[in-house]
């Protein structure tokens, strides 16, 4: 496992990759299920996605942990064995990759692929885009009516409304229509 440090409370991620022998993607699936809601409950884990390339036998897990003592933590633990060893019959984990990230390379990247994150500048300039029209609409719907709310009450709209806003629907239709910009080919 490639592992680089990463200091105390810095947010890792993992990515595993799983070879499911034919005929048992179903069973695998239903795993999946299992050691996902094991490490939801392990403290420090902050997510984990389950992709599967179409018609492929490779699996790969995303874990994301609060930091890499944590991430440690749940590798090494008995619940973590546990689940691998009921598995062993029908799937294989064939590699994993830890990178640790900063925070705005999870809207453009997914750890453990071979492409590169954009330069921060792109990624700056892209999230501008993204955010200054929910920031100019919160502005415009928003602040006007809460100016007699106490200040951390008022402080705390922009945020609860612009994070999920970005994450979940913005950043990701930004990431595919500036795809080319984001990640021009080699030959270019």
């Amino acid at each position: 496992m490639s592992t680089p440090h990463a200091p105390r409370g810095e947010p890792v991620t993992t990515v595993f990759t799983w070879q499911v022998r034919p005929g048992h993607e179903d069973e695998f699936q239903e795993w999946t299920h299992g050691i996902t809601r094991c490490a939801r409950r392990f403290p420090g884990n902050e997510g984990i996605a389950w992709l599967r390339p179409e018609g492929g036998h490779r699996f790969h897990a995303v874990l994301r942990f609060s930091d890499p003592h944590r991430l440690t933590a749940w590798l090494g633990s008995a619940e973590r064995a546990e689940w691998h060893r009921r598995i062993e019959p029908v799937a294989t984990e064939v590699s994993s990759e830890r990178q640790s990230t900063t925070g705005m390379e999870t809207w453009f990247s997914l750890p453990g692929t071979t492409v590169q994150s954009p330069p921060r500048w792109k990624m700056a300039l892209t999230t501008f885009l993204g955010a200054y029209p929910f920031t100019l609409l919160v502005q415009w719907l928003v602040t006007p009516r809460s100016m007699g709310w106490p200040l951390p009450l008022r402080a705390a709209v922009f945020p609860v409304l612009l994070l999920p806003t970005l994450t979940f629907a913005v950043m990701p239709l930004l990431s595919r229509l500036l795809w080319h910009w984001l990640y021009p080919s080699p030959d270019r």
